[in-house]
């Protein structure tokens, strides 16, 4: 079970919906790398509207604006660990904002994949 509670490190990064890392969304790209890096956590939101260095404002209330929405990626962990992650970050960021904040982590309990986790009929419980 993984426990992170304490003083951690959030990093977000800001890129849009259509940007790629071979052919696959860059988003997917960076929480599959966050995951075998076996960080905490990461989470993927996308944005309803916003604009970045391009200055141009995209959103989904025009259709003809409606593509490359921004999309926010937060990953969370120790400092150490998620230091350790922002190499990969360099590589597959070509244009976009990374922000690490300080922050403090309540409670955070990673799910036990075993037996013990599953209820009856084998579902998990919550």
């Amino acid at each position: 079970m993984t426990r992170l509670t304490g003083r951690a490190l959030r990093v977000t990064v800001f890129i849009g919906e259509n940007d790629t890392w071979h052919h696959k969304p860059l988003y997917a790209e960076i929480v599959h790398r966050a995951h075998a890096a076996g960080l905490a956590g990461a989470s993927v939101f996308r944005g309803i509207e916003g604009f970045g260095a391009s200055s141009l404002i995209h959103t989904s209330r025009l259709l003809s604006l409606s593509e490359d929405l921004p999309v926010a990626i937060v990953i969370v962990d120790t400092e150490q660990r998620v230091r350790a992650f922002l190499p990969q970050l360099d590589e597959l960021v070509d244009e976009g904002l990374v922000i690490l904040d300080d922050c403090e982590v309540i409670r955070y309990v990673g799910r036990d994949p075993g037996p013990s986790a599953a209820g009856p009929e084998g579902k998990k419980s919550l």
